[in-house]
């Protein structure tokens, strides 16, 4: 089985996860953390600590019952993590029938898509899988990411988020636009940014923008180093 990577908005969507266990806590909190309309939780015996935990979180709604097929309609996402699996299989045959995105935590076998290994830096998310075989060796280069991603690329996207529209609405060519956001990306900026040298990173920033955006240089170096926390 060969996937298709694939990145989800989930902003206006109705989710559904089934099991409010360890690993359902994890994907309930990823999920709501992409701002979908509802994340609905279904587990029979949660502990009542658990249920204030999740309640407390805007768009989670979590009820104490079993799964019924009624409860995935109008839903986009589901994601089972239950140890019964006679439900498992039973939630993957409706969401199939449904056309409905279904997981079933780590069995890739009952699952339309399957969940990567995350690891993220401010804005930045990079997402590692090894199509189901091993999740622990996914986990491990996530890991090792750590030692490579620091900060500073945080920040970096914290400052191209910011200045990409301001060089769109200069209204230059589409090539003039690329080069400017290459020159940046492959620049010195990313070392400047690590180190947290504000006048370094305004200088390189400086050589690289149209003189029109010069003086929001020193603001947007501010703003990035301000988000990482450098």
């Amino acid at each position: 089985m060969r996937y298709y990577p694939l990145y989800v908005n989930l902003h206006g969507k109705r989710c559904l996860v089934v099991g409010a266990g360890q690993v359902g806590r994890r994907k309930i909190a990823t999920l709501a953390a992409c701002g979908p309309d509802e994340v609905l939780v279904l587990d029979p015996a949660p502990p009542a600590d658990v249920v204030a935990a999740l309640s407390a979180v805007p768009g989670v709604v979590i009820e104490r019952r079993e799964f019924t097929p009624a409860d995935l309609d109008g839903r986009f996402l589901v994601i089972a993590a239950t140890s019964d699996e006679e439900s498992n299989w039973a939630i993957s045959r409706e969401c199939a029938a449904r056309g409905i995105l279904c997981n079933i935590v780590d069995q890739p076998e009952k699952c339309s898509f399957i969940v990567p290994a995350l690891f993220t830096q401010g804005d930045l998310t990079v997402a590692i899988s090894t199509g189901g075989a091993s999740p622990a060796l996914a986990r491990k280069i996530r890991q090792g990411l750590g030692d490579f991603l620091g900060d500073e690329y945080g920040a970096l996207l914290v400052l191209m988020s910011a200045l990409r529209p301001m060089v769109l609405a200069l209204g230059l060519p589409t090539e003039k636009n690329s080069a400017i956001f290459r020159s940046i990306v492959h620049s010195s900026l990313i070392d400047a940014l690590e180190r947290g040298d504000a006048v370094a990173a305004e200088n390189v920033l400086r050589e690289i923008l149209p003189a029109a955006l010069h003086g929001d240089a020193a603001g947007l170096i501010a703003g990035a180093l301000g988000h990482a926390g450098a």
